[in-house]
C-alpha cells in the first residue's frame, strides 16, 4: 500500500510503504473505540440495574486481541524484517492510546472494579510529561531520539495486565499489579528524562549563558 500526495504547481510524490506489522498497529489503534465503547455500554448497563454481562465479555476480547497485538506487531517486524520508519512512530503512540483510552475508560464509566486512583495519576501523569518532554528536546535539541527502553516495555505490559484484572473483576491481585506497573512507570519515566536531558545538554542547550 502507497500513498501519494500532490501539490501544485510543484507536485511531488510520497510513498508511505505499509507492511504487514504496520497494519497490525493500525489495526490496534481502530480496536481502541470499539473497547470503549463495549465497555462504556457495560458500565451503563450496571447503573441501570441490569448488568449485560455479554457486553463486558466482548470489551475484555476486544481489549485482549488489542493487547497481543501489542506483541504480534513486534514480532512479525523482527520475523521479515519489516522495521519502518512509520512502525517506529505507530507502536508507541497505539500503546500510549489503548492504555490512556482504557485507563480513562475504566475510571470514569463508572466500573464495578475501580482502578485504584494513584496508579490512573500515574498513569496519565507519565504520558502527560512524556509529551512535554518530547516538545522539549524538539524544541531545544532539534529532533528526538529516544530510544525504546525495556523498562517502558515492562511499564506498558504491567499496565495491560492490571486493566486485564479489572476487566476480569479480580479485585484481589489488583493493587499488586497496579503498584508494579506504577513502579515501572516511574522508572522508565526517569530513564526517559535523563535521556532527554543528555540529549539537550548534547545541543549545546544545557550549559548556563555567559
Amino acid at each position: 500500500m502507497q500513498v501519494a500526495f500532490a501539490s501544485s504547481p510543484a507536485c511531488f510524490t510520497l510513498f508511505v510503504p505499509v507492511t504487514l506489522a504496520n497494519k497490525i498497529t493500525l489495526s490496534r489503534i481502530l480496536l481502541i473505540p470499539v473497547f470503549v465503547g463495549f465497555a462504556i455500554e457495560y458500565a451503563q448497563s450496571i447503573a441501570e440495574g441490569m448488568a449485560e454481562e455479554g457486553m463486558r465479555y466482548i470489551a475484555m476480547a476486544v481489549f485482549g486481541i488489542a493487547s497481543l497485538s501489542d506483541a504480534l506487531d513486534g514480532w512479525v517486524a523482527r520475523k521479515f524484517n519489516q522495521r519502518s520508519r512509520l512502525g517506529v512512530i505507530l507502536d508507541p503512540l497505539a500503546d500510549k492510546l489503548l492504555v490512556i483510552s482504557a485507563v480513562g475508560t475504566l475510571s470514569f464509566a463508572g466500573w464495578p472494579v475501580p482502578l485504584p486512583l494513584w496508579f490512573i495519576i500515574i498513569i496519565f501523569a507519565r504520558e502527560i510529561f512524556s509529551t512535554i518532554g518530547a516538545f522539549v528536546i524538539k524544541h531545544f535539541a532539534g529532533d528526538v531520539h529516544i530510544e525504546p527502553h525495556w523498562t517502558g516495555k515492562v511499564s506498558t505490559f504491567l499496565a495491560l495486565v492490571t486493566i486485564s484484572l479489572a476487566l476480569l473483576c479480580w479485585a484481589a491481585p489488583l493493587p499488586w499489579a497496579a503498584a508494579l506497573a506504577s513502579l515501572f512507570a516511574c522508572t522508565s519515566g526517569a530513564v526517559y528524562t535523563l535521556e532527554a536531558a543528555r540529549q539537550i545538554q548534547a545541543a549545546g542547550h544545557g550549559n548556563p549563558e555567559h
